[in-house]
């Protein structure tokens, strides 16, 4: 039996389906805490093609990609649209971390931190990525196509996915960031 979801990649090529604490991939069960990881995946036109490699990258390196759009690359769109389904994607669990991509990064960030539990970070440089997830546990990474560090990209993107949070004081900090978002701030 084949099961086919528009826009979810595994690993090897094959779509997959989750049931409750297991996903079925290959005809192989694994469990989701242990295995793969569900990477949500936006751009607007101007992400697309480096959108496209981030997609053949991340599911070389074993993980899973749920593709939130555009899937045309050629008309102008607006990055709203499509960051806020990947965000939205990260908040409810669906998907464990997300990578949204537009000219500059930076609107693709403001969408996803409108979304409650989204912690997303713009990063240029392998110091701030491995900051994003050390110090604020970002759960979202947003680049820029247009100012992407090509020879950098590969390692900036396993680095975000290898990098633990720190905890510590680092968690109260973030904590603080959830209580604002809550409505709880003094």
């Amino acid at each position: 039996m084949s099961i086919q979801t528009p826009g979810v990649f595994s690993p090897s090529g094959y779509s997959c389906i989750s049931l409750p604490g297991v996903r079925t991939l290959n005809s192989k069960y694994f469990l989701e805490k242990d295995m793969y990881m569900k990477i949500a995946l936006a751009s607007d036109h101007r992400g697309y093609e480096l959108k496209k490699r981030i997609a053949s990258v991340l599911t070389q390196m074993g993980y899973t990609v749920m593709d939130f759009g555009t899937m045309n690359g050629n008309e102008s769109v607006d990055y709203p649209d499509f960051g806020i389904k990947a965000a939205r994607a990260v908040s409810t669990n669906q998907c464990d971390r997300g990578i949204l991509i537009c000219g500059t990064g930076i609107g693709m960030s403001l969408i996803a931190n409108k979304v409650k539990g989204v912690r997303a970070a713009v990063c240029h440089n392998l110091y701030t990525v491995e900051m994003s997830r050390r110090h604020n546990d970002s759960n979202m990474l947003c680049i820029g196509a247009d100012i992407v560090d090509e020879e950098l990209l590969e390692q900036k993107i396993k680095l975000w996915l290898e990098t633990p949070f720190d905890g510590g004081r680092h968690a109260r900090r973030v904590e603080k960031i959830m209580n604002i978002e809550n409505g709880r701030h003094s």
